[in-house]
């Protein structure tokens, strides 16, 4: 009997030990104890829901401490519907944190906000207290004389977070201040203008209001470098010369065939009425035989015409001689 006894004690005992075991486990006591040290009043109940709801407690108590400790008044319910939302509860904590020590109004449905826009609501914190320098690509534009003017210029932003939710990012920045560069060389008479005056460039851009509708402020432009390039006025001049003389081959072409095809139409007509003539005195003998055997041209008559034909060719060849003579 005592054995058994001692056996049944044992198995109570395994039993309370692991039903404690595992409500240990279930209900995060060591995470309660940890929240009731630090001054954050969470109740047991609402641990255990969030395990119900499937939610790691120590991902919103733990932040939630930071925020008591730095003075933030955050709720575990917008905390917890943060995370539900598929937001970084951390990080958005250490944001408004960092906020609140810089002294910037920054809200926690704000920076809730912009970290579910996909943005770093820390590093944007960061860029509002230590403004970023970013640089441009190399933009070359051409001044009103034809000389090209290579710039680089470095934009130095700040974030703005009131726009950072819909706002647009660096490339919008940088594409807008090439553009005003561009602008600006363009409009500038010769290029001595800008070489001697590279922070011209940097008014005009910084007057145009290029941060609008952007992510960020936009402190100042300057100018890193400035440079001339090739001369595309006298290139492109060049290039016109050579399309109009190309243009003017063309059309001398064109007039030389439509020379070429009238002069071979006039040999064709040529060729057309010799043969005619050919044919037609091909037809005088048999007219003469016609008229003769009809009594419509006497003997004499003939002879008479053949001594006008002798002498007429007699003529022509002396004329063709004295011409080759004279030549």
């Amino acid at each position: 009997m005592a054995i058994m006894a001692e056996t049944m004690s044992l198995i109570l005992i395994g039993i309370v030990v692991f039903i404690l075991a595992l409500l240990f486990s279930f209900v995060p006591v060591g995470l309660w104890i940890s929240a009731l040290a630090a001054g954050v009043r969470v109740s047991i109940f609402t641990l255990v829901g969030m395990r119900l709801r499937r939610v790691r407690p120590a991902r919103i108590v733990q932040p939630l401490i930071k925020a008591s400790k730095a003075g933030l008044n955050v709720s575990i319910n917008q905390l917890e519907s943060h995370l539900l939302a598929g937001g970084h509860v951390d990080n958005v904590v250490d944001a408004l944190i960092a906020a609140h020590r810089a002294d910037l109004q920054l809200s926690f449905e704000r920076a809730a906000a912009i970290d579910l826009a996909g943005r770093n609501v820390l590093d944007a914190v960061r860029m509002s207290v230590k403004p970023k320098i970013i640089e441009t690509p190399l933009v070359a534009a051409m001044a009103k004389n034809g000389i090209e003017v290579k710039a680089i210029a470095r934009v130095t932003v700040r974030a703005n977070l009131s726009r950072l939710v819909g706002g647009a990012g660096e490339e919008t920045v940088l594409a807008r201040v090439g553009e005003g560069i561009v602008t600006t060389i363009g409009s500038s008479v010769t290029h001595k203008e800008v070489l001697e005056n590279p922070d011209l460039i940097s008014e005009r851009v910084l007057s145009k209001g290029l941060d609008s509708g952007t992510a960020f402020e936009i402190l100042s432009i300057d100018i890193a470098d400035v440079d001339v390039g090739r001369n595309i006025g006298a290139q492109l001049q060049i290039e016109q010369a050579e399309a109009d003389k190309q243009i003017a081959q063309a059309k001398a072409e064109e007039r030389r065939a439509i020379a070429i095809a009238t002069e071979q139409e006039m040999k064709a007509k040529v060729q057309e009425m010799r043969a005619k003539v050919v044919e037609a005195e091909a037809q005088v003998p048999q007219a003469i035989a016609v008229a003769l055997r009809e009594g419509k041209l006497g003997v004499l008559d003939f002879y008479q015409l053949e001594n006008i034909k002798a002498d007429t060719k007699m003529r022509e060849n002396i004329g063709i001689e004295d011409i080759s003579s004279n030549q």
